[in-house]
């Protein structure tokens, strides 16, 4: 029996791989992992690297009391075509902005693995 969607890509994470799901027959990527293809409700899902690569859509800076940094909250278009939310690191808050080329990084908190980004720098 196949694990849970989401079980497998926090499995992906914890090896130190960033993976999508994507549809053999449509050839789409898609982000959340889930058990078909949104849209079409196609079953032939299989796993594939993600280049890691993408533009920020949008972005808003948090800004939490004091003694805490500010963090930005970002939407990331990757270059597979998902969206995803996550954080944008490396840089100061207030710099991070629309259009801004990214790189996924895997981030290690206890318990769990997530996806942030970095500028990418050619």
């Amino acid at each position: 029996m196949a694990l849970c969607p989401d079980l497998e890509f926090q499995g992906f994470l914890k090896q130190g791989r960033f993976m999508l799901q994507r549809s053999r027959s449509s050839q789409r990527h898609f982000f959340y992992p889930r058990v078909l293809e949104p849209g079409t409700g196609a079953t032939d899902l299989e796993w594939v690297e993600a280049s890691g690569l993408g533009t920020v859509y949008a972005v808003t800076v948090v800004r939490p009391k004091p003694p805490a940094e500010p963090y930005t909250v970002a939407l990331v278009d990757l270059d597979e075509g998902p969206r995803l939310m996550s954080r944008v690191e490396g840089l100061p808050a207030d710099q991070v902005t629309i259009g801004l080329r990214v790189k996924a990084r895997i981030s290690a908190e206890p318990e769990q693995f997530f996806v942030v980004f970095d500028p990418h720098r050619n």
